[in-house]
């Protein structure tokens, strides 16, 4: 008889374990292009940064960002997402993204110099693309939402980041590693 309940528990434990693995399994696949559109916006920061060198100009852009969570607030709100949602998500992509501009800018100055490059056209180029970039990152948002309800949302996040910029190592700088942190941190309502 003992013998019995001690395969049923050994039995309801592989269950159980095997349900978590699955669940974490499918956060992750509806995490995952979230966290991709928001590591390819981190990874136009740099270009930024170096308009931002070449031109002097700042990297607080108040009127820039309004304008940029104003549109994907309306974009988020035709994808049924709530409007506090998307602004809580768009304000810690440009935090993020600023956290590379001041990282770069800082480290160009204490050297004197940028790395060579080519002009970088902030308001015919990269805005375009980050434009284009919002309208992925807004369905990515969307497919995701049903996580925000998720008492851990903020753990799966972090695991999810985690496991992106370990597959992802030997292209990421430790600053894009800490900034797409600091990126998806916006997800989650409580983190």
């Amino acid at each position: 008889m003992k013998s019995r309940r001690f395969n049923a528990a050994v039995c309801a434990a592989f269950l159980l374990l095997g349900a978590r693995a699955a669940h974490a399994q499918h956060t992750g696949h509806l995490l995952r292009p979230l966290i991709e559109s928001a590591a390819e916006r981190l990874a136009i920061g740099d270009r930024v940064a170096l308009s931002k060198w070449d031109t002097g100009t700042s990297v607080e852009d108040p009127a820039r960002e309004s304008a940029v969570i104003s549109k994907a607030v309306a974009e988020g709100q035709q994808a049924n997402l709530a409007a506090t949602d998307t602004t809580r998500f768009f304000k810690a992509q440009i935090e993020a993204n600023k956290l590379v501009q001041y990282e770069l800018l800082s480290r160009w100055r204490r050297a004197g110099f940028a790395p060579p490059h080519a002009p970088v056209d902030l308001v015919d180029t990269i805005r375009p693309e980050l434009d284009a970039l919002q309208t992925k990152i807004i369905a990515a948002l969307a497919s995701a939402n049903p996580i925000l309800e998720n008492k851990a949302c903020a753990t799966q996040v972090a695991r999810a980041v985690g496991r992106y910029t370990f597959e992802h190592q030997f292209e990421l700088t430790s600053l894009q590693a800490i900034a797409l942190d600091r990126a998806m941190a916006g997800f989650c309502r409580v983190y």
